[in-house]
């Protein structure tokens, strides 16, 4: 992969904001190369509690731009991927020893109103003596405020900008990690070496640090500035039960000790809790959520739901590690969601831009910003567009996902619906491109586990990097929560031998 032609932008991190900056600044005209040491959203970017939202809770540590920002940028990002994006409601329960229900209203008639909504419904008041949402709870719930935000695949998000770059011309290079980066005759020289221990090296007129939980460790390994202390990592846990209740709404909940946590439908049968805040050293790689966060997420869970749960209803477990600017707040749950950019280069100096900071919501904006610098840096080559573009399998009005499935349905009547509404929820209308004209069950090769198929893997390991059994089951689907350890097993090796044949390492 040694290059001898500098690209424009080298990017560090195959995360929602380094795959958002490269197709952003691809699309733009410039030309990129990102290199990710591990999978694509392995790290922060698929460890999220999976919301496009405006930060409710952020209105009370007056982060108004930020919030107002993520408000504009829900509705944006629906229309650039609808099959991966949808509007979902929240009910948040009064507490009339927590937050005063003045507060929730005035929260609340902000929140419908800072921002632009158009397609989302506004806020409204529940009885949850009489509505579907306080079955669930525990008696004495008298009141709920419902309102909108929306849900997104974050992992499949992540790798649907890498796939818009590729597709526009742009280097993605995974299992990739940067072992060096110097300036040299006013360019960035990059040493980089896979998985098989191969060493390649490339060159770029600017280098952007997208390292998420790891930016500080760019900055003082890869860079060799050990002074780096720019962010505060947050470590948050989720849990995921059995479904604890039918209804298609969502919960906010308010904890005794100021912290909120969500119970989310997910994956049609299950409900996912979480998540915990809480400060976080160490390298953040593979961090899984301790026996703490356990009890207290089951314990937050057991305080609103009259079905009492323990750690026998737990099917999965997934923590990761937010890399937030530090801003000196006292607690984890009070440091800025916001984010920071800072660019570093002298006068004939290749530049070099950090990133801290940044969530799901904002990643378009953060992209648009960073490329506006980048513009301002090395040259414009292009306009704005990310704002009304539209993301692989996106293509379609963001009201009209069931008219796409229901086309699906037409074209495929042999699959069913639970499999072809799975598969236009990842793929959108790229559906057809996956399937071709097959009809028959064994036209599409092995069935490895819940409806996981052959045609369907491989096309996750030619189009979207996918290199372990772990890249399909838990970033690219969620079919891991449907497989057993056999079924896994046999995914894994049919993975490795493939990739022997075509002598990539794992």
């Amino acid at each position: 992969m040694t290059t001898t032609t500098p690209v424009d932008i080298f990017i560090i991190g195959g995360g929602v904001n380094g795959t958002g900056i490269a197709r952003d600044a691809q699309g733009r005209g410039h030309s990129v190369m990102l290199a990710e040491m591990h999978d694509l959203a392995s790290g922060t970017s698929s460890a999220a509690t999976k919301l496009v939202h405006g930060g409710l809770r952020y209105l009370e540590h007056y982060e108004f731009r930020l919030v107002r920002e993520s408000l504009i940028e829900r509705e944006v990002l629906w229309a650039s991927a609808p099959h991966i994006i949808w509007p979902l409601r929240f009910v948040l329960p009064y507490e009339k020893n927590l937050r005063p229900a003045w507060l929730l209203r005035l929260g609340l008639f902000v929140y419908d109103h800072l921002g632009g909504r158009k397609l989302l419904p506004a806020t409204k008041t529940l009885d949850l003596m009489q509505d579907a949402a306080g079955k669930p709870l525990k008696p004495g719930h008298k009141v709920a405020f419902e309102y909108s935000d929306g849900w997104v695949d974050d992992a499949r998000l992540v790798v649907l900008n890498a796939r818009d770059a590729a597709d526009k011309g742009a280097s993605i290079n995974v299992q990739t990690k940067v072992t060096s980066a110097r300036r040299e005759n006013g360019l960035w020289v990059i040493e980089m070496q896979d998985k098989a221990g191969k060493r390649s090296t490339a060159s770029a007129r600017l280098l952007v640090n997208a390292g998420g939980p790891w930016v500080d460790h760019v900055i003082a390994e890869t860079l060799g500035k050990n002074d780096a202390h720019n962010v505060r990592l947050v470590k948050g846990s989720h849990i995921v039960v059995n479904k604890l209740f039918d209804h298609d709404r969502c919960y906010f909940f308010q904890n005794a000790d100021g912290r909120i946590f969500f119970a989310i439908p997910y994956e049609h049968d299950f409900t996912l809790i979480g998540t915990t805040d809480q400060d976080f050293a160490g390298d953040p790689t593979g961090v899984k959520i301790s026996d703490e966060e356990t009890d207290y997420l089951l314990a937050a869970a057991n305080e609103y739901f009259a079905r009492q749960i323990t750690r026998a209803d737990i099917v999965w477990t997934y923590s990761g590690v937010r890399p937030l600017f530090d801003d000196g707040a006292s607690a984890a749950q009070e440091a800025t969601r916001d984010y920071v950019l800072k660019t570093e280069g002298d006068e004939g100096e290749a530049p070099l831009i950090n990133i801290f900071g940044g969530k799901l919501t904002t990643h378009r904006r953060l992209s648009e910003q960073v490329v506006d610098k980048i513009d301002a840096l090395i040259g414009a080559k292009g306009p704005k567009w990310t704002r009304d573009g539209t993301l692989p399998g996106g293509d379609f009005p963001p009201t009209a996902f069931e008219a796409t499935l229901r086309g699906h349905m037409s074209r495929y009547p042999k699959l069913g619906l639970p499999v072809l509404r799975r598969m236009t929820r990842a793929y959108g209308t790229l559906v057809p491109t996956i399937l071709g004209n097959r009809q028959t069950a064994s036209e599409f090769g092995t069935l490895f586990g819940g409806t996981l198929t052959q045609v369907e893997v491989d096309y996750l390991m030619d189009h979207e990097w996918a290199r372990t059994a772990d890249d399909v089951l838990w970033r690219r689907s969620k079919q891991g929560l449907r497989f057993n350890a056999e079924e896994k097993a046999a995914l894994a090796d049919y993975m490795a031998k493939r990739l022997a044949k075509e002598g990539i390492s794992t």
